[in-house]
């Protein structure tokens, strides 16, 4: 089995498929200035099985564009959505986020969180300019260092796993450079980590091993999962998500 597929099974059982929290969603809304009565043309970009686009629909008056590569994420996503009778404000989408289906200036937000190092950071806020109106909103979270020096075991292993990791300061200059104006920054707490992802998914291990029959590429793939994780329970406090709010410049 490939090992996206292994990743897809592992992750499609669970709430988030990345650091986050609903508390943080909406705090990232109040942050964008976004007027919950307007309604508003809205994408969410590597959707996951929708613990943000669910969010994202709870708060806004919005026509929400879900989009990711994995379909099994999306049926996910549908099943949740219909469950809590917000189904007709979304619509669900296949498609890569290298290559999406959309007019230029389509929506007055672009959400996504966790999911733009996938493309990585710079090209993406690049890429999906186009898609926003002027004076459009950019929402996304992303793997920041949070200090100016780390311990070199770190640095390694990220470097290795994302090059594109890098600080606040250095992200909001690509912000800037890319064509819009920063709006608002905040760091995604402990719990975002912790209790909202590494824990239900270490609780979902043996349950995903017997799946797959103990396989080698099933016992590999839990092995880097253990590794980032004990990563962070030793250096967090070097290193989070950030969540970044910016306007297209008109």
């Amino acid at each position: 089995m490939m090992m996206l597929e292994l990743l897809a099974d592992l992750h499609r059982h669970q709430k988030r498929q990345g650091p986050g929290g609903d508390a943080e969603t909406k705090q990232a809304i109040e942050l964008a200035g976004l007027d919950p009565k307007a309604i508003l043309e809205v994408v969410d970009i590597g959707c996951g099985t929708g613990a943000a686009t669910l969010q994202l629909a709870r708060s806004l008056n919005a026509n929400i564009t879900a989009v990711d590569v994995l379909p099994e994420f999306i049926e996910v996503l549908k099943t949740r959505a219909k469950g809590e009778g917000l189904e007709r404000k979304i619509e669900a989408l296949v498609a890569s986020m290298e290559d999406l289906p959309f007019e230029d200036g389509q929506f007055d937000l672009i959400w996504s969180e966790g999911a733009i190092y996938s493309m990585g950071f710079e090209r993406g806020v690049k890429d999906w300019k186009r898609f926003l109106k002027p004076g459009g909103i950019l929402a996304v979270s992303e793997i920041t260092w949070t200090s100016s020096e780390r311990p070199a075991e770190l640095e390694t292993f990220w470097q290795r796993a994302y090059p594109e990791i890098d600080t606040a300061s250095n992200k909001i200059a690509v912000l800037e450079d890319s064509g819009y104006t920063p709006t608002g920054y905040f760091v995604l707490p402990e719990h975002c980590w912790r209790e909202n992802y590494y824990q239900p998914v270490q609780d979902s291990f043996q349950e995903f091993l017997a799946r797959h029959a103990y396989s080698s590429e099933a016992q590999a793939l839990i092995d880097e999962e253990t590794e980032e994780i004990a990563l962070y329970d030793r250096y967090n406090a070097y290193f989070s998500y950030g969540f970044y709010l910016a306007q297209k410049t008109a």
